[in-house]
């Protein structure tokens, strides 16, 4: 994916490629883009992200609502509707979008504005797409209001489908999402000994991600023979296993990753469960390069896992990752999170970012599992922090 260039408007680089927005646009019979969610006016601003809203929306008695105009074809007439905040970012580092009104405090402000401007760019009547799951209830009563409520759909799918293929930059960061945790994750595991809890560990693994510029997301984890995944008091003893499961995000974008630690050294059957989890990621990525439909990857990877001695305590999962966890390609109806398989039966793309995740659930041993960033190319796929597959010796 390129970025755009309108030189007879005179606006700067636009950090996503216009031409496949208008025209997955078209395909979806939208004909100008109000959108709402951080992560795409993030995407759409090239980075931009709101300093007083990174953790937080709640904002008085409302919350923050950005808004980006975007008119198919007309990107020269987009608006970003800002809060008031932001000027002191915009002077820093101005927008491509130069229709920058910023005198808004809540949703319905917002919403107001967008509309307002929706009627001076003689837009009100057309076919508007939002997305529903990131449009508060008060602001989408005042667009229906406004126009009919048969002109309004949602656009989530056009979006998801803009950032499936990700850019170099992106792929820069992702790379750099998932080495980080998985740094992270081997220091954890290699300077602590036996005794400290499974919320110790969690406390440990956010200071290694923040100390490496990682904003921490979350860690599942289980120790000894328990699947049980929430932190707890649970000790990490002498030769239990250990799994760490976490999402760092990395100037946005997230490395979800998973890696096994042992406190002592693996028996022979943890090593044969490993490898086989191991050899099961193998298989699942052995085909993946462009061209390779979503279907054909999925069915690989699950003939893979029936055919084992372990199957039925084995599942497998690969979805998209990127600025969100599970984004598209939707590879699957059947996984932990439900959508429409609707990549399936389309080819995947050089520049596609997947997460590809084996879990073996051992009545016995306990929780196994491997968990890779993977982005496809052009002849094959790269896995971005690919150290630390194997057993990772806690500091006994």
């Amino acid at each position: 994916m390129l970025a755009s260039e309108h030189p007879a408007q005179g606006l700067e680089i636009i950090p996503f490629d216009t031409e496949r927005l208008d025209l997955l646009m078209e395909e979806a019979g939208i004909d100008v883009l109000l959108i709402s969610s951080k992560h795409n006016v993030q995407y759409m601003l090239g980075g931009h992200k709101a300093l007083f809203f990174g953790a937080m929306d709640a904002w008085g008695i409302s919350r923050y609502l950005p808004i980006i105009i975007y008119p198919k074809g007309s990107p020269e007439k987009s608006v970003f509707v800002a809060h008031k905040t932001e000027n002191h970012q915009k002077a820093v580092s101005p927008f491509w979008i130069e229709e920058s009104p910023t005198l808004v405090s809540g949703t319905e402000d917002a919403m107001r504005l967008a509309i307002e401007y929706l009627r001076k760019l003689r837009l009100i009547d057309k076919r508007i797409g939002i997305e529903m799951a990131f449009m508060p209830a008060d602001a989408a009563s005042l667009l229906w209001d406004a126009v009919p409520r048969h002109l309004v759909m949602n656009a989530q799918t056009v979006m998801e489908r803009l950032r499936a293929i990700k850019n170099p930059n992106e792929l820069i960061l992702l790379r750099e999402a998932s080495e980080r945790v998985v740094a992270s994750m081997l220091a954890v595991i290699t300077n602590h000994g036996p005794g400290l809890t499974k919320n110790e560990l969690v406390a440990a693994l956010r200071r290694e991600e923040t100390n490496r510029d990682l904003m921490f997301e979350y860690c599942l984890l289980t120790a000894g023979s328990s699947l049980l995944r929430a932190p707890s008091d649970q000790v990490w003893g002498s030769g239990d296993i250990l799994s760490l499961d976490s999402g760092g995000n990395y100037q946005g974008y997230i490395g979800d990753v998973t890696r096994m630690g042992i406190m002592g050294e693996p028996d022979a059957e943890l090593e044969d469960l490993l490898a086989e989890v191991e050899g099961l990621q193998q298989t699942a990525m052995k085909p993946l390069c462009a061209g390779l439909m979503g279907g054909d990857f999925y069915a690989a990877a699950e003939s893979a896992v029936k055919s084992s001695p372990n199957a039925k305590y084995l599942d497998f999962i690969g979805h998209g990752m990127g600025l969100v966890a599970h984004e598209k390609p939707h590879l699957t109806d059947t996984g932990p999170t439900p959508y429409p398989a609707d990549d399936a039966r389309r080819p995947l793309e050089a520049g596609m970012v997947l997460s590809v995740e084996t879990t073996m659930k051992h009545p016995r041993r306990g929780f196994i599992k491997l968990e890779d960033t993977v982005a496809v190319t052009r002849d094959g796929f790269e896995i971005f922090g690919p150290a630390g597959h194997g057993w990772n010796r806690g500091r006994y």
